[in-house]
């Protein structure tokens, strides 16, 4: 899905499993039926542009409100404007909740986030406090949103193409790295702090040389701080 469909989905659980949606058009369903046969595929042949930001709304995660440009921000809280554009992520999805909760707890420094999407967690970092931060990503729309949404939010995010199956991560004194399994325990991260998720509550990633200091849970993601041994 994130393939077909780089400009984002939406992910949720019900009785019968793992729903994943996309909203798209006609040649955005054939892509669909030629992938994966069997599927539900209902059109919207004008203003899909509308449904697609139904589902992104923003949220409050501690000091930070997390939303889109078109709605208002919550009074009281730092704003993180963010338009997702064609990268991944608008802050809404429990991993990256998780994510700024852990990273709120964190001793002020440099900071790498590693896969950033549209750049939610290192525009959030910059709010928070934290600097220098670097955003890397393997996806050019990744950083082209999170220069872009840097921008717009008047913080300093220095945004790099990167492959981590390839290349090692920069240094930092903290990394956050919202992506999948497989990436994460391959990581060798020169850091103090190592914030992960982008896994099921199921999982026990494990980052050779780092000891697990904290887990949260919420709607069966999982997101864990990890400290230097």
């Amino acid at each position: 899905m994130i393939e077909l469909f780089p400009e984002g989905f939406e992910e949720w659980r019900d009785s019968g499993g793992v729903v994943l949606a996309a909203f798209t058009d006609e040649a955005g369903a054939e892509r669909l039926r030629a992938r994966f046969g069997d599927v539900i595929v209902e059109t919207v042949p004008d203003g899909w542009q509308d449904e697609w930001k139904r589902f992104h709304r923003g949220v409050e995660i501690g000091a930070l409100w997390v939303g889109p440009p078109w709605e208002e921000p919550a009074t009281g809280l730092m704003p993180v404007v963010i338009d997702p554009g064609r990268a991944f992520g608008t802050g809404a999805h429990p991993t990256t909740q998780l994510c700024l909760e852990l990273l709120d707890e964190l001793e002020r420094g440099s900071l790498v986030d590693l896969g950033c999407g549209s750049g939610v967690v290192a525009i959030a970092a910059a709010r928070l406090g934290f600097s220098p931060v670097t955003a890397v990503d393997f996806d050019e729309a990744a950083i082209e949103a999170t220069e872009r949404n840097a921008a717009a939010n008047g913080v300093d995010v220095e945004a790099r193409l990167v492959d981590l199956l390839a290349d090692p991560a920069p240094p930092a004194d903290a990394v956050v790295a919202n992506i999948d399994l497989r990436t994460i325990e391959l990581l060798r991260p020169e850091a103090a702090s190592v914030v992960t998720s982008g896994y099921y509550a199921v999982d026990q990633p494990q980052i050779p040389g780092f000891r697990r200091d904290e887990r949260r849970v919420r709607a069966d993601w999982a997101a864990d701080l990890f400290r230097r041994e």
